[in-house]
């Protein structure tokens, strides 16, 4: 079993029920159990500031299924749950990124590995951050402290994903 990190966020309609509608049916996936999750934070948006605020989450989960495998599965997700991409950054009823595969490291144009931009966007270190306090994630990637990124515009919410 491989450990990944997937960071989940939704901005249209229930946004809570999106993203326990997401982890449900990635708790469905073939040899794949979720195995702790963030709680869920309110986050302005990035890069398109005419939308609503996104409700962002991150999940650890331990699957077989290849890196491909997963990033297909979660594309397959979204796309079952109504996501359209209009325009990059844009409103979404579910976003699911492919954010750490343990050890595995990839520069292709299907899938980069680790994702880009963790490090950039406080919308997905703060809840990664709750899930590795220590900053140590799997395939020995070093997450930077909020101080170094900060956590403007990103707000725990009072609300909790529900693990199947």
């Amino acid at each position: 079993m491989n450990t990944v990190v997937l960071g989940l966020g939704s901005n249209i309609g229930d946004k809570r029920k999106n993203l326990n509608s997401a982890v449900h049916a990635i708790s469905l996936l073939p040899n794949t159990v979720i195995k702790k999750v963030s709680g869920i934070y309110q986050t302005k948006p990035v890069g398109f500031d005419d939308q609503d605020d996104f409700y962002n989450a991150a999940i650890i989960i331990e699957t077989d299924l290849s890196p491909l495998a997963v990033l297909g599965a979660c594309l397959g997700i979204e796309a079952s749950m109504g996501r359209v991409r209009l325009h990059k950054n844009g409103p979404r009823i579910i976003d699911i990124d492919v954010l750490i595969y343990e050890s595995y490291f990839s520069d292709s144009f299907e899938l980069t590995l680790p994702h880009p931009r963790i490090k950039e966007r406080a919308f997905v270190m703060v809840p990664l951050l709750e899930l590795y306090p220590t900053g140590r994630a799997p395939g020995l990637l070093f997450l930077p402290n909020l101080r170094e990124i900060g956590s403007e515009g990103v707000e725990k919410t009072d609300l909790e994903i529900n693990i199947p």
